[in-house]
């Protein structure tokens, strides 16, 4: 937002009264337009006789909408609430005079409407660039870090001591009782008993709805430490920054809702469950040809499980022999695969190239350990964008090691594609590499395309000996119609579709033949022949316009987010383009605390606590998980929030006090410094 400006007011999360609702539905039965292409002419039109009079056309970023695919109306009304039809919905009044004729009154608890261009950015590599620098913290911090765990178990092990003397039912589990051995060990579950149900409140709490860009929290308490919980039956719809819904396309509404609904009606509900002839179909066929161009390789094989496309599919690719040389801060799912492929692991420190090349030069050099004979093959396999700190992997370096080492490359890109690149390909399309220099792209379908699933992409004699030797092909069930449907419609809204080339469409029941050759470039607008026929998606969804949108919200989204919680003086990890962003609790005691705070605000927020075992003991965090579906006010929001609790929990830990900025300021240079801010040179 330029400077001057006037500062955003901060949303509150209301609950609709019945007469909003009757003045919402009212409203939303005037003259609406008949199609995509008017409303888009309205809002146009609209806009140049708002920059005619001479005022901005877009002051804020919730009107209007200029996408069908959030089920978007307007009305010539002066004012309007967007309001949802539940009876906790949000209520959002515009405070400042609409720049358009038109202002939307659609509910967009799930995407968030933005008009203003100010509000968007490209993701793409800047040698000139360095990413958030790596702080750490006080000694006093790591020192009463300690302390507090160290403090916690000597507790819960005096707990246990008397409470086996004096309430021995409740450690009947941890004893032999009849002569049958105890459910659970005493010192494995200590951790969990001591430390985790006291966080409990962290970790599980029930959600229900569409994880959009609100969410529906099932409220619960307990009376006895966490032990049970107690559901009174109401909910609290929060703003949610806690989902891996980095596109938005976990919608209820819109056009890839309307194509999952035919697909329904095409192929039954039925369907949904069962497996198909040989685990294929015609939209499996259809999806594959689709990932496959998506991500520029030759083919793609899917899977209906995202852990379970490298657990499963991995062991085909290596097996006695091979050597896995793995990052160290891998998932699990990689971890398993390669530990059931039979193959050889050594582990290189995190996103360490100099280690990777070390490590590299022993193998070669060595050979395996016993025999001191060439590996059969060398698959290196890393991850994209690394969930859990947010920081991407350094692939052009690791592109160059190829090149000298001759190994083959596994990327996992299940946080990075979609949510990357200025096409939103991943990180091949953010450092502009040929995605082909890569052996094996692994995604999956849970995080930028609101659906279910995995793939692995590569050339076709890879993805022919991973269908052979792979075991889900065999075990696993084929994916469900809907899922593929989910699939199809969001990524071909992110690619656009080509004019359609008119020719026979296979027949209901056939599998339809996809063109290898279609003359298709990547990554450009995709062919319809490799569409399903019956599939018609709103024009800003076919032309690609809106995928882009999304892809450059988030972009904003993300790097506003880290810089303004940067120059608040946190300590956070991760790239500034990750859509994930660490933010440093490090005390166990804070971390229920700042989950509770967020909370009790007046826009209640949902967020997501991550401690050990998933990190090291002292680095527990907060991970906000940003959406192409936030406003920018939603993101002002999440700042002034960590900023109140940030000075109340004493988190302020990063940069020194004299160069930070106010909330305040972070929020009204919000445009200067996406575009302008280097870490390196602060």
């Amino acid at each position: 937002m330029p400077s001057g400006s006037p500062l955003p007011s901060p949303m509150a999360f209301v609950r609709s009264s019945t007469s909003s609702k009757s003045l919402f539905r009212k409203k939303s039965a005037q003259s609406l337009p008949s199609s995509a292409a008017s409303l888009l002419s309205a809002v146009s039109q609209a806009d140049a006789q708002a920059r005619a009079a001479g005022r901005p056309a877009s002051t804020t970023s919730t009107v209007p909408a200029l996408t069908m695919s959030s089920g978007a109306s307007f009305s010539s009304a002066g004012t309007a609430m967007d309001v949802d039809d539940n009876e906790d919905g949000l209520a959002y009044p515009i405070r400042s005079p609409p720049t358009s004729e038109q202002v939307f009154t659609t509910a967009h608890t799930e995407f968030g409407h933005c008009a203003n261009e100010e509000y968007r950015t490209a993701s793409a590599h800047d040698e000139s660039v360095h990413g958030v620098p790596e702080m750490d913290p006080p000694y006093f911090i790591l020192m009463t870090t300690y302390i507090s765990y160290l403090l916690l178990i000597v507790l819960g092990h005096v707990r246990d001591f008397f409470g086996k003397r004096f309430y021995p039912k409740s450690y009947e589990h941890l004893v032999p009782v009849n002569g049958y051995a105890p459910l659970t060990s005493d010192f494995d579950s200590f951790y969990t008993r001591r430390l985790k149900t006291r966080l409990l409140e962290c970790f599980t709490q029930p959600v229900t709805g569409v994880a959009g860009r609100t969410i529906k929290f099932i409220d619960r308490y307990s009376t006895d430490w966490n032990e049970t919980m107690i559901h009174p039956g109401t909910t609290t719809r929060t703003l949610n920054i806690s989902s891996y819904n980095y596109l938005g396309f976990a919608q209820s509404l819109g056009g890839c809702a309307d194509a999952v609904e035919e697909s329904l009606r095409r192929y039954g509900i039925a369907s949904c469950g069962t497996r198909m002839e040989g685990g294929s179909s015609e939209l499996h066929n259809q999806a594959e040809a689709l990932v496959a161009r998506f991500v520029g390789m030759e083919d793609s094989v899917l899977s209906s499980m995202g852990f379970a496309t490298n657990s499963g599919l991995i062991p085909a690719l290596v097996g006695k022999g091979c050597l896995v040389i793995s990052d160290e801060l891998n998932h699990a799912s990689i971890r398993f695969g390669v530990r059931i492929s039979g193959a050889h692991v050594r582990m290189f420190k995190h996103n360490d190239m100099n280690a990777l090349e070390k490590l590299l030069r022993e193998v070669i050099s060595q050979g395996h350990p016993k025999t001191h004979r060439p590996w059969k093959k060398i698959l290196v396999i890393v991850e994209g964008l690394y969930s859990m700190e947010g920081d991407m992997v350094k692939l052009p370096t690791l592109i160059e090691l190829k090149k000298r080492y001759k190994f083959n490359l596994f990327v996992d890109e299940a946080h990075s594609v979609g949510a990357l690149g200025p096409h939103g390909r991943g990180v091949c399309d953010y450092f502009n590499i040929n995605p082909r220099e890569v052996d094996i792209l692994m995604g999956t379908f849970t995080k930028s395309f609101g659906a279910a699933g995995g793939y692995i992409a590569a050339n076709k004699p890879i993805i022919d000996s991973i269908r052979q030797h792979g075991h889900l092909g065999t075990y696993a069930e084929s994916v469900a119609p809907p899922v593929l449907m989910q699939v199809i419609a969001s990524m071909a809204s992110i690619m656009g579709v080509a004019p359609p080339v008119h020719s026979p469409s296979p027949s209901r029941g056939t599998v339809a033949k996809i063109p290898q050759d279609d003359g298709y470039q990547h990554p450009g607008p995709i062919s319809p022949a490799i569409l399903p026929s019956w599939l018609s998606l709103p024009p800003a969804l076919a032309s690609g316009v809106e995928g882009q949108d999304r892809i450059r919200r988030l972009a904003f989204n993300s790097r506003y987010l880290t810089v303004g919680l940067h120059l608040l003086g946190f300590i956070t990890y991760g790239h500034p383009f990750s859509p994930v962003v660490p933010l440093l609790l490090f005390h166990p005691g804070k971390m229920l605390l700042f989950h509770r705070m967020m909370l009790s605000r007046k826009t209640p927020i949902c967020t997501v606590v991550v401690a050990y075992p998933a990190t090291d003991l002292v680095t527990s965090r907060v991970r906000f998980c940003v959406s192409a579906a936030h406003t920018k006010e939603d993101i002002d929001t999440v700042l002034v929030a960590c900023d109140e609790i940030g000075d109340w929990l004493s988190l302020k830990q990063g940069i020194p006090k004299s160069e930070r900025l106010p909330v305040k300021e972070i929020m009204e240079r919000a445009t200067e410094l996406v575009n302008e801010y280097r870490f390196d040179e602060h």
